[in-house]
Parts: C-alpha cells; structure tokens; sequence
C-alpha cells in the first residue's frame, strides 16, 4: 500500500476511496510553504475540483521544483479542456471515478515512477532500502552517516535532476536548519570518497548544483 499525498483547497481529501483501499492519506493545503516539509510519500493527489486556479498555481510550483513524485489530477468533467502537459501531472482521475478506476491509476502512475527508478539502478549499480536505511553500490554496502544516506536518497531518486545547494539545504536538512550550504558541500565531498571508484555517480554542474549521474559521467 502506498502513502499519498492529497494537496486540497478542501479540508478533506479529494479521493476518501484511497483509505478504503488501504493506502495512508495525508492531506495539506494549497500553501507553498507546505510543500517544502511535506512527509514523505510514495504518490501526490492534486485536487483541481473547487478551485482550478489555485490548483494550476500549485501544479506549477511543483513543476518548477522538480517534484520527484509522480502527480495525480482529480478534476470534474467540465474542467478538462483546461488541462494540459503544463501541469505536470503523470494521469487524471474523474471526481466521479469509481473504486477500481481510482485504484488502477493510483496503481500506474506509482508503478510508472518505481519503473524509472528500476532502470536508474541498473544503470548505477546503487541500491537504496528506505525501510533499513542502508545503500549499496554493485552489492557493497557503503557506511554511512543519516544525513549523506538522505542525501544520497533524495539525489538517486530523480536521477539525472540537478538540484542547487539551496534546494538540497531545504529539502534535506529542512528551513528550520540554519548551517549555510557549505553543509551541502561537505557531504557531498564525504559521499564521493564513501563511493570510491563510483565517485562520478555524483556529478557537479558548475554554477548550478549537483545531480545523480546513472551513466556516470564527468562533471560539466
């Protein structure tokens, strides 16, 4: 079962089924700054039923950051025409879908995301278990402290994303974290001699940040 995310102008979730099927539902409103500690989850639901310009806004924002989890629209019919690739979205989901249609497209859109990630893996060679805290690279289980098995995580699940220091600051050590993003610099430079011969997974694009290279190739 997978936890989701439900981002409403509403006070309740927008697909209540989801409990029925056995996923965890977590549910924030349309503030941005929300977004930034939202828990961790496996799927985000974007409620587009009552107020289909704030929706858009906060489709944006998510596009902008490089959300790195797979978006799913709840929309009325009569919303549809105002639906396009600009949102971000993996699928949509009619508010009138039934049981087995909203657990079909929960199902895809997770399994799409897992898939991407499979293939990043085979690529790499690096394996991340999230239930054990604990990463491999070709079957060689690396020491590492919390903060770089974060960091790696967060990295290797958007391959080939690049993120800033800031946006690395943010969302692994969190707003309320006051260290400047030398941090980020540091870890990094921890995690590459933790990778030995692998460093180069961890690739640097000057003036910008960091990203997780699957072909391994050199910094740019």
């Amino acid at each position: 079962m997978a936890v989701v995310l439900s981002i409403s102008a509403a006070s309740e979730s927008a697909l209540p089924s989801l409990e029925i099927l056995g996923h965890t539902v977590l549910t924030i409103g349309f503030d941005p700054s929300q977004l930034a500690s939202a828990p961790r989850h496996d799927l985000t639901i974007l409620d587009c039923r009552n107020d289909l310009a704030g929706a858009k806004a906060i489709a944006r924002i998510l596009v902008a950051a490089g959300w790195n989890h797979p978006v799913l629209l709840v929309v009325t019919e009569k919303s549809l025409p105002a639906i396009n690739s600009e949102w971000g979205q993996a699928d949509f989901i009619l508010d009138s879908a039934g049981l087995s249609e909203i657990d079909l497209r929960v199902r895809l859109a997770i399994d799409s995301t897992q898939s991407l990630r499979a293939s990043a893996t085979l690529a790499t060679g690096l394996v991340i278990d999230e239930v054990s805290y604990t990463a491999k690279i070709n079957s060689r289980t690396l020491d590492l402290t919390f903060k770089e098995f974060e960091l790696l995580r967060h990295l290797n699940s958007n391959p080939g994303r690049v993120f800033s220091r800031e946006q690395l600051l943010s969302e692994v050590w969190g707003y309320d974290y006051f260290g400047g993003t030398r941090t980020v610099d540091v870890h990094i430079r921890r995690l590459r001699a933790k990778l030995g011969e692998h460093e180069s997974l961890i690739g640097t694009v000057r003036n910008v940040g960091y990203r997780l290279n699957p072909d391994g190739s050199e910094e740019e």
